[in-house]
């Protein structure tokens, strides 16, 4: 492998890692097809998005991205909370240097949504607030105390740099998010940051990664000599202190509750103050194919062997 697309393929497999917690959806993983042997940790490409069929392999080469992480924490004003298991999926675009975030259509991530410690009652109470305090006297051992909270994508990944991917201590991207809290209390609409008022994550390696070439048939069965292959990397840890949090908007019937929800847990909470951290992740990118004889497109052979090693 050529070293630019070695580069490529590495500082591409720490950003994932890095975006591990975006666009959570636990339902559309249920839905992905199982593909078969190596081919398994990239059943979410998005092979057929008109971009990536496009690639041709010379100008373009095209990519599909994996990443699942076990654990991490995410600090928020007030509230840390440990993250639950989540995979990342995409397709990456090269052109000259210049890289292109390929998203499937139904969403990036998959993620266990986590728990507020303490429930409702942790998140808002007590409250000077007298309709809050109200609502705080029914939630002791009250099943409707729970609040999980689920981290989503709040715009397009930005500022991408390929050398600080390869690094440590630099940003590899910017990384625009909100916070989706749920309880009936709180509604359907609430968020901690907005499409328009964003958590803007900038995450860097804490650590250097590990990563081994994985090599295998179009059928996903193993081979030292297979014309498929992604480079897996593993034991990185990534991590961002530098970011701000917005207000919380949309808890309770006309944002009522929102006020409650940033008194109690510091919101906004000023840039210093908050912390993410992601554990153990194990990413794999790959779709480099040998021989480089594509016919019509890379992209197309590449979504060509993909859909042959749907089970």
């Amino acid at each position: 492998m050529s070293l630019r697309r070695t580069l490529f393929v590495a500082a591409a497999a720490v950003v994932a890692s890095a975006t591990a917690l975006v666009m959570p959806a636990a339902a559309q993983a249920a839905a992905a097809p199982t593909l078969a042997g190596a081919w398994a940790p990239l059943n979410r490409c998005p092979v057929d998005a008109p971009a990536m069929l496009a690639a041709d392999g010379v100008t373009v080469a095209a990519a599909c991205l994996s990443s699942s992480a076990p654990s991490g924490t995410i600090k928020i004003g007030s509230t840390t909370l440990t993250t639950g298991a989540t995979d990342l999926q995409l397709g990456l675009l090269n052109q000259g240097g210049v890289y292109t975030v390929v998203a499937p259509a139904a969403g990036t991530v998959v993620g266990d949504p986590v728990d507020i410690p303490g429930g409702l009652l942790g998140l808002m109470c007590p409250s000077a607030i007298p309709f809050v305090t109200a609502i705080c006297q029914q939630l002791a051992n009250n099943p409707l105390n729970r609040v999980t909270a689920t981290i989503q994508s709040a715009g397009a990944p930005t500022d991408f740099n390929l050398a600080n991917g390869v690094g440590v201590g630099q940003p590899i991207l910017t990384l625009p998010v909100k916070i989706k809290l749920d309880n009936p209390f709180l509604g359907s609409t609430c968020y901690i940051g907005s499409n328009s008022n964003p958590i803007v994550l900038k995450p860097a390696n804490l650590t250097k990664p590990t990563g081994r070439v994985v090599r295998f048939n179009a059928d996903g069965t193993p081979s030292a000599t297979g014309e498929q292959g992604y480079l897996s990397v593993s034991g990185a840890a990534q991590g961002d202190s530098t970011f701000a949090v917005p207000r919380s908007n949309g808890c309770g019937l006309l944002g009522i509750l929102s006020g409650a929800v940033d008194l109690k847990q510091g919101l906004p909470s000023a840039a210093g103050a908050n912390n993410l951290v992601l554990n153990d992740a194990v990413t794999n990118l790959g779709g480099f194919q040998t021989p480089r004889n594509f016919a019509p497109t890379e992209g197309q052979q590449l979504s060509n062997r993909w859909h042959a090693a749907v089970i």
